[in-house]
C-alpha cells in the first residue's frame, strides 16, 4: 500500500513539471506568434513552431504521468519531443544568423523532411507492447529508420544551435556583426545581445538533451520533465534577448551597436 501511494506520488509531481513544461511552452508559442505578426520575422514563426512541437510533446508526457503510457501516446512524444522540435528551433539560429533567403530554402527542405519524419513514425509498427509503469524506450519498441530519424533530427540541428553560438561570440569579441549572410535582410542593433541569446538558446538546447543523464538520479520520467521544464525556461529568457536584437533592413548597411 504504502509502496503504491509513493509512485502515485511521483507520478503526480513528475505530471506537474510536465503540465508546467506544457504552460511554458504555449506561452512561448502565444509571444512568439503575436510578434510575428506584428513585426513578420520568420525565426519567431518558426520558433513558434519549435514552441507547439515543444507543447505536444510536454503534454503527452503530461498524459502518459497521468494515465499511463499507450503506442500512440509515445509516438506522439517522440516525434514531437526527440525528432521535430529542436529542427525547428535550429531554423530559427539560421534565420537570425542567415537571414530569409537561406532561412527560407532551408524550412523548405525542413518541412518535407517532418511531413515525412511524422508518416514514417505514426506508421511504424511496435516490436513489443508497452508494459505497464515504465517509460518506453523507442530502441525497443521501434526499428531502424524511426531512430535514424530522431538521431538525426536532434543531433544535426544541436549543432547548428551550438555552432551559432560559438559563431556570434567569436564574430562579437572581433567586433563585428554575429551574422554570417552578407546580404541585406538585417540590421542587427545589438550584437552583443545576438550573441548572449544565440548562447542562451544553445544552453537551453544542452539541457534538454540531459535528459538521458539525470535520468540516472531521478529516474526517465523526472529526468524528462525536469530537463524540459528548465530547458523551455532558458530557450524562453534566449528569445527574449535575441530576438530585441536585430530587425528587418531594406539595405545593404549593418547596424552595430556596442
Amino acid at each position: 500500500m504504502l509502496i503504491k501511494v509513493i509512485v502515485a506520488s511521483a507520478d503526480q509531481i513528475n505530471a506537474t513539471f510536465a503540465g508546467t513544461a506544457a504552460l511554458v511552452a504555449i506561452a512561448f508559442a502565444l509571444i512568439t506568434f503575436d510578434r510575428w505578426h506584428i513585426r513578420g520575422q520568420a525565426h519567431e514563426l518558426v520558433w513558434t513552431i519549435a514552441m507547439i512541437l515543444f507543447a505536444a510533446g510536454s503534454l503527452a508526457l503530461w498524459w502518459a504521468e497521468v494515465t499511463g503510457w499507450t503506442l500512440f501516446v509515445f509516438k506522439i512524444f517522440f516525434v514531437t519531443g526527440a525528432v521535430l522540435n529542436v529542427a525547428w528551433l535550429a531554423l530559427g539560429t539560421i534565420y537570425l544568423l542567415t537571414g530569409n533567403k537561406i532561412g527560407d530554402q532551408v524550412r523548405a527542405y525542413l518541412t518535407c523532411l517532418s511531413a515525412f519524419a511524422v508518416g514514417v513514425i505514426l506508421m511504424a509498427p511496435a516490436k513489443r507492447e508497452i508494459v505497464d509503469g515504465e517509460f518506453p524506450s523507442a530502441r525497443e519498441l521501434f526499428g531502424v529508420l524511426p531512430r535514424v530519424l530522431a538521431a538525426v533530427g536532434s543531433g544535426v540541428p544541436a549543432l547548428i544551435i551550438i555552432f551559432g553560438a560559438l559563431w556570434s561570440i567569436f564574430r562579437v569579441i572581433r567586433k563585428t556583426t554575429p551574422t554570417i549572410s552578407g546580404s541585406n535582410v538585417r540590421i542587427v542593433l545589438h550584437p552583443k545581445r545576438l550573441a548572449l541569446g544565440n548562447v542562451l538558446i544553445a544552453t537551453g538546447t544542452l539541457v534538454l538533451s540531459a535528459s538521458g543523464l539525470v535520468a540516472g538520479r531521478l529516474g526517465k520520467d523526472r529526468g524528462f520533465a525536469v530537463t524540459l521544464l528548465i530547458g523551455l525556461c532558458i530557450l524562453f529568457a534566449g528569445f527574449l534577448v535575441a530576438s530585441n536584437s536585430a530587425r528587418k533592413s531594406s539595405s545593404a548597411s549593418t547596424s552595430e551597436s556596442y
